[in-house]
């Protein structure tokens, strides 16, 4: 999922949850269309409400590769106020040219992140920094470890699993390597603009 439909779910997640019911077809389509598997389709309905069930969704959705958006948008036969919203809202949005991204000097590309510049970059994070983290060479284990460590806040998750990534390579955890973890995972460019002000 490109970082614009990303980004453009994180926006109305609070609508999307209010307005769309995922009990019906929605689910069954995009298990359907092979956006969910098995395991996803049980996750989600094993929430104790529908708005949890959507947040599980749309969770999962953008870690569901290219087609996912798309087929998100077909799911919604039933709402078609949302999907017309959704599409409204798609247009209006513009990514950012990476041409328009200011070059980063190399001489700050081959350094270290510091705490307080991953504490920033993890407020601006959301599902996707499971994948980054693994584009880093963190395992599943390490997420898990993670998460155990600081069940309830995110950004604690996410501060903690950069942190190890960097103990672990120690030099070579560079800012140009968590610059190109981002892009694999299509993250905005921009994040990393943000985390060095």
């Amino acid at each position: 999922m490109d970082a614009r439909d990303k980004q453009l779910l994180r926006s109305l997640r609070l609508e999307l949850c209010t307005e769309v019911l995922v009990d019906g077809i929605v689910i069954q389509y995009l298990y359907q269309e092979g956006i969910l598997t098995d395991s996803h389709v049980q996750e989600i309905k094993s929430q104790t409400t529908s708005q949890r069930k959507t947040m599980m969704l749309l969770d999962i959705l953008p870690t569901r590769g290219p087609k996912a958006f798309d087929a998100f948008l077909d799911s919604l036969q039933e709402f078609p106020w949302v999907k017309e919203k959704l599409i409204m809202k798609r247009k209006e949005m513009t990514v950012q040219d990476p041409a328009d991204v200011t070059e980063i000097a190399p001489c700050i590309l081959k350094t270290s992140p510091t705490d307080q510049q991953l504490n920033k970059l993890a407020r601006r994070l959301g599902p996707e920094w499971e994948h980054i983290v693994l584009c880093l060479g963190l395992s599943h284990t390490d997420i898990y470890r993670c998460k155990v460590n600081h069940p309830h806040n995110l950004q604690s998750q996410i501060v903690a699993a950069f942190v190890l990534w960097r103990q672990r390579l120690g030099k070579k955890a560079t800012i140009q390597s968590l610059q190109a973890s981002l892009m694999a995972e299509e993250v905005d460019p921009t994040l990393i603009q943000y985390m060095l002000e």
